[in-house]
């Protein structure tokens, strides 16, 4: 549908919504004096027409005029006040039926009905919108930069001595597109170098969908160093499959350029390929592969058997693969001798509850390995949580994570 029809019909039904939400509100102020109730009452008003203002100038304003930053604001302004309102609505919608099922009661036996509404069933509602406001506002000021530093020790019955104790970093999903606080990713930058780690691993998804959202970051992220190197795959946003190309030449171009920044910043790009890490004369292998996805809508660019051809006789292979789903599709039932996998890309959906003794998120529902380590076997799987964000702008309950995996010989 055209977006200039569109976007007036969604307005349309927003001021619907608005209508219907303000029900609950009538209820709650209801006990309060005149003037609060007026006052309350234009400036609900007020911000819906703020929000319809805002819904308009996101379509139709020219992006380069009107900002990332500023789009990013309205984005997050539009869901915020439409997701603590949708519990008002679902408050009013029982209240209906509860109301309903009297009428019919009464209609039935001939008792009298009395249709006023449930202050308490409202005002629950209006709890949980406060509730959600404050989540999401605190999720963004304060979880999309509050840096976890989540350290594993992993023991390899193969490992040569001379990497007994080899410390490994991983980050994931930076999604420089979205970032915002430019500061604040910078205090993550420094800790991640507080880690002194003998390498670092990332493993896919630098940016939204062009290489040129990296062009305000690569002097950032390229502080980032190891004495055995900073190696890095693509994740499946960084193909640019989600936005419109004017040619396959201009979608083309545009990995390259992503290939070459991330060239500028120090870091060795694996496509399908490996490298060989020599210490005390003993060696282990990093395997990176392009994305491979084992959902049907993720795009498998990835060749395993083309990286992993060189490395059959080295005794530790680390593989770089950016959906954790490859682990137990392809690598575990054909890679027996693949020792760890390391993966994001489902950034704990950035909304859980993540604790020592329990951890959830809806996208356990999607994904069976979607954060931590896991082991099956003698493999392992390690899922970063992400070090950005993607869509909504912050992190409530799964916050960013760098990883710290110490690797041991021996058995644990």
């Amino acid at each position: 549908m055209n977006k200039r029809i569109a976007i007036p019909i969604l307005a349309l039904i927003l001021l619907l919504i608005d209508f219907y939400a303000f029900e609950a509100i009538r209820v709650l102020l209801a006990p309060l004096s005149a003037s609060i109730q007026s006052t309350a009452t234009y400036g609900y008003r007020g911000l819906s027409v703020i929000t319809i203002i805002c819904l308009f100038a996101y379509h139709f304003i020219d992006p380069q005029v009107l900002g990332k930053r500023a789009r990013t604001i309205i984005m997050v302004f539009i869901f915020t006040i439409y997701v603590a309102k949708t519990f008002l609505i679902l408050s009013l919608v029982l209240d209906d039926i509860r109301r309903l099922l009297f009428w019919i009661w009464a209609e039935s036996t001939g008792s009298p009905y009395a249709a006023e509404r449930s202050f308490w069933m409202i005002f629950i509602g209006g709890i949980l919108a406060l509730f959600t406001l404050a989540a999401i506002s605190w999720g963004i000021l304060i979880g999309a930069h509050d840096y976890a530093v989540r350290k594993s020790t992993v023991y390899l019955a193969n490992l040569p001595k001379a990497f007994d104790g080899f410390k490994v970093l991983q980050i994931s999903d930076v999604h420089s597109g979205t970032f915002w606080n430019k500061n604040a990713v910078a205090k993550g930058i420094e800790l991640i170098k507080e880690q002194k780690a003998d390498t670092i691993f990332f493993t896919g998804d630098l940016v939204n969908n062009v290489a040129d959202e990296m062009e305000d970051y690569k002097e950032l992220f390229g502080q980032l160093e190891a004495k055995y190197g900073v190696y890095s795959i693509f994740g499946n946003h960084d193909y640019g499959d989600y936005v419109y190309w004017p040619n396959k030449e201009a979608k083309e171009a545009n990995l390259r350029k992503l290939a070459n920044i991330q060239k500028e910043m120090g870091w060795d790009l694996l496509i399908n390929e490996h490298r060989i890490l020599e210490k005390g004369g003993e060696k282990i292998a990093v395997i990176g592969i392009e994305n491979w996805g084992a959902k049907a809508r993720f795009p498998k660019y990835g060749d395993l058997s083309k990286a992993h051809k060189g490395t059959e006789e080295i005794p530790v292979k680390l593989l770089l693969s950016h959906d954790p789903s490859h682990w137990l599709e392809q690598v575990i039932p054909e890679y027996p001798d693949i020792d760890i996998t390391f993966s994001g890309h489902t950034h704990g959906m950035q909304f859980g509850i993540d604790t020592k003794r329990f951890k959830w998120s809806p996208v356990k529902y999607v994904y069976q390995q979607w954060a931590d380590l896991y082991k099956q076997g003698e493999q392992y799987l390690y899922v970063n949580r992400g070090f950005g964000y993607l869509g909504f702008p912050g992190r409530v309950g799964i916050r960013p994570e760098i990883t710290v995996i110490t690797l041991k010989s021996g058995r644990a």
